[in-house]
């Protein structure tokens, strides 16, 4: 009978090896390859609002804009826009609320938050039952963005401010998503988000002493506000932003995979 060294069973131990990670991935969702969606040119009446409302669209080259259009139309055609003291989601809503969250996803070629399939949207400020109090936005793991229109506007209104409802619960959304096990788990470049979490813990210590930072108080309230802060800063304020903490803004200009100084100059290079 014929002899086998563990050299020879070497490669059926590898094969076996691969094969129960593929089954393990396949059983939790989970593939090597992320969704696509059947992107549509964008319809017509978003396309108005985006030119009239959206200055990061505005800003964006004729290259870029048609990018931003079609994730903006797979965004709306994947989810539901749900009306709460509302009686009915209109066009306006719905594409500002899309370009919020393709404006933050716009550097991953193929991201849609797929964990995330019902918007819904206040008037105003909203009370929760849970929590007992009110309420401008909320992104829970039950896949659920909870919006108040009147903040949301004024955080594109005043769109210089760092003060952004759309961008802040978006970053939440972005950085749950980024931790659940579906087809777009972990994008995010592990050492990205390590390094970053280092220089913002360091930030937050400085905002706690009651020291002057370039961000305000309630991103020292954990290092999940602390991002979602930094990221509208990095939107609204990002030349202040890279010069008062040059590295942190190049951090955040590789986990989020763009730059949005070089995109307004006209470059084209997204993913960044």
């Amino acid at each position: 009978m014929e002899e086998y060294t563990l050299a020879d069973w070497i490669p059926f131990l590898v094969l076996m090896v691969a094969s129960a990670v593929y089954l393990s991935r396949s059983a939790l969702g989970l593939s090597s390859r992320r969704k696509r969606h059947n992107y549509r040119p964008l319809e017509e009446e978003y396309k108005r609002e985006l030119e009239e409302h959206f200055l990061y669209y505005q800003n964006l080259s004729s290259t870029n804009k048609r990018k931003f259009e079609t994730r903006v139309q797979a965004f709306i055609d994947g989810n539901d826009f749900i009306p709460r003291s509302y009686t009915h989601v209109n066009a306006e809503m719905k594409a500002l609320i899309a370009g919020s969250a393709v404006q933050l996803t716009f550097g991953f070629e193929h991201l849609n938050l797929e964990h995330f399939r019902k918007i819904l949207i206040y008037k105003d400020d909203y009370y929760s039952t849970i929590t007992r109090k009110y309420h401008q936005g909320e992104v829970n793991t039950r896949g659920l963005i909870v919006l108040s229109w009147k903040n949301f506007v004024e955080g594109y209104e005043k769109h210089d401010d760092g003060r952004n409802l759309g961008l802040h619960e978006m970053a939440h959304a972005l950085r749950l998503e980024n931790s659940i096990y579906n087809d777009e788990y972990e994008f995010i470049d592990n050492a990205h988000i390590a390094k970053f979490e280092r220089m913002a813990e360091a930030e937050m210590k400085e905002i706690a002493a009651g020291n002057d930072v370039f961000f305000r108080k309630y991103a020292a309230a954990n290092r999940h506000e602390f991002f979602a802060v930094a990221v509208e800063n990095f939107f609204e304020r990002s030349e202040g932003f890279k010069e008062y903490h040059p590295e942190l803004y190049h951090t955040m200009s590789l986990l989020l995979k763009q730059d949005p100084i070089r995109l307004f100059k006209g470059y084209n290079s997204v993913p960044f």
